[in-house]
């Protein structure tokens, strides 16, 4: 027994386990910590139980999950939240309008274009703002780059934790070159900061589209070398095929959403059933799986890469030349009303407010 215990882990039995479905309320675990002699008993068993988290390399301090492990296979997770409370909604409360974007860039920053244009989306809503047609198309490109820079990135940490060196260094080739073309319209790599409420930030260059059309040319032989590397590799497929199986029921019970609803066979998208900026003027296909295991999510993940790929030609023509507004002027339209439907009780406001900081409600 004594060659299969991990460093800092002990055996729980089964009988005992403290965190299985079904336990009580008393044998939760909080974000507080010194807990662990209350879920784990040392005991002769063949199981393992390991905390993975906050301070892990998957899970980057947001996340602690306690893993009952029978060698490679995960028994039991009982996962432990409340460690990425930012206060980011309460804090947006009292800021102006243009400032959200710089915050909620930052809830996520492997995907930080989804969170500005989700964000400015909702208060062009708010306020019937209806941004130009060119930046429609470039907020469409600047998206689907985004999307590839995260499913690469996804790609590369998911084949090193399997084994698989090479698909790192290969996946980080790519993405650099997208994260240069971000750095190309608005000087940022990473939170870039770049939709506006009502368009975005400035006029995409004429370089930053000749680099981008020779990524959209070279983009569909990369993902053949990575899937040349392990898309048959037996070590990848014992790892991948009918593990995690998720049926389409339970991917819609749980909420789920992207290419883990879909690797389930569940056909939605919502760039497809609520189409928004440019994306009713291109032409994509929507990847499902069949099994929902990790397999068919890898899978369709490859396959959104090259249907997010094929998109800029499609929205070519509405960026081809410059000169064109990318941003919203109550000149060239009718002036959005500035009157809200909210509660009298909210404390949002147009102008920075001046209420001292003491003041501020922490409910």
């Amino acid at each position: 027994m004594g060659d299969r215990r991990l460093r800092g882990a002990r055996a729980v039995r089964r009988a005992d386990h403290r965190y299985a479905a079904g336990a009580d309320a008393d044998d939760e675990l909080f974000v507080e910590g010194a807990d662990w002699e209350t879920v784990v008993d040392a005991v002769e068993d063949d199981t393992i139980t390991v905390n993975m988290g906050p301070q892990h390399p998957s899970t980057h301090g947001v996340l602690r999950l306690v893993l009952e492990l029978d060698g490679e296979t995960v028994v039991a997770c009982k996962p432990v939240i409340g460690y990425l409370h930012t206060g980011i909604e309460k804090n947006l409360e009292y800021r102006p309008w243009v400032q959200g974007v710089t915050n909620v860039t930052r809830m996520d920053y492997l995907a930080p274009l989804f969170n500005e244009l989700g964000y400015c989306m909702a208060v062009e809503k708010l306020f019937g703002i209806d941004p130009p047609m060119r930046a429609k198309f470039i907020r469409t490109i600047v998206g689907e780059m985004s999307r590839i820079a995260n499913h690469l990135l996804w790609l590369a940490t998911h084949a090193l934790d399997i084994g698989a060196m090479t698909v790192f260094l290969y996946c980080f080739r790519e993405r650099e070159w997208i994260l240069d073309l971000f750095e190309m319209i608005c000087g940022a790599r990473l939170t870039v900061t770049y939709p506006r409420v009502g368009g975005v930030r400035n006029d995409v260059p004429q370089a930053f589209l000749d680099s981008l059309w020779k990524f959209t040319e070279e983009f569909p032989s990369r993902i053949l070398e990575y899937e040349t590397l392990i898309d048959q590799n037996r070590i990848w497929l014992q790892r991948t095929v009918g593990i995690g199986v998720i049926s389409a029921e339970e991917a819609v019970n749980w909420g789920m959403t992207g290419p883990t609803l879909r690797g389930s066979g569940v056909p939605y998208d919502v760039r497809k059933h609520m189409p928004y900026d440019a994306y009713d003027q291109v032409e994509f296909d929507v990847p499902i799986g069949t099994a929902g295991d990790t397999y068919d999510r890898y899978r369709c993940r490859m396959l959104e890469m090259r249907q997010s790929n094929s998109m800029p030609s499609y929205a070519r023509s509405g960026v081809v030349g410059l000169g064109w507004p990318v941003m919203f002027s109550a000149d060239s339209g009718t002036k959005p009303s500035m009157s809200l439907p909210m509660s009298t009780t909210t404390p949002f406001s147009i102008r920075r407010t001046t209420r001292p900081r003491s003041s501020v409600p922490t409910g």
